[in-house]
């Protein structure tokens, strides 16, 4: 179908074409969602907000870009700011808590693909959105930065911890520690 025609019919309120919208993007979507998240329900819920938020912006789009790429920046931005403030959340009960430390079940049996996601959503929620946003989403560091309102040097920092983290799970998972 025409991209300017669906965006146009979807810029009217056309409901018959903003299913057809949604259904066009939906799964890559929903998969960005879950690679943040790593929850099926909170990937869903975001998706939704995301999808939202594309439709109540749709006529922002000029067509100079691709349009998957405009509806990923907006569920990019809508997984980020549901994980800004997931992370406040989770920053005020460490202060509560701040004699606790957080133990991780790393006993996993391979190396699967999956196994892999799974211990790089046990790492820290700043450590994991920070390799997420390099590693997977290629933002650059001054990107992360401006994205997560922190510095520079505090994103190459949460870097350094993930993959160090993250290292230390693959070796003990592979029982070399």
């Amino acid at each position: 179908m025409n991209e300017e025609l669906l965006v146009k019919k979807c810029i009217a309120f056309d409901r018959h074409y903003q299913e057809i919208f949604y259904r066009k993007f939906a799964d890559k979507m929903y998969n960005i969602c879950l690679s943040y998240t790593g929850n099926h329900d909170e990937a869903a819920d975001i998706l939704q907000d995301g999808f939202m938020k594309i439709f109540r912006k749709i006529k922002q789009f000029n067509f100079e870009g691709s349009l998957e790429g405009w509806v990923r920046k907006i569920i990019v931005n809508t997984a980020l700011e549901t994980i800004r403030k997931k992370i406040k959340e989770q920053e005020k009960v460490i202060k509560i808590n701040e004699s606790k430390e957080n133990n991780y079940d790393l006993n996993l049996s391979d190396l699967e693909g999956q196994k892999i996601i799974e211990l790089v959503n046990l790492l820290p929620v700043k450590a994991q959105l920070v390799l997420k946003l390099y590693a997977i989403e290629g933002f650059s560091h001054k990107e992360i930065a401006h994205n997560l309102n922190i510095s520079e040097g505090t994103s190459k920092s949460q870097l350094n911890r993930a993959r160090m983290l993250l290292k230390q799970a693959l070796l003990k998972l592979n029982g070399s520690i």
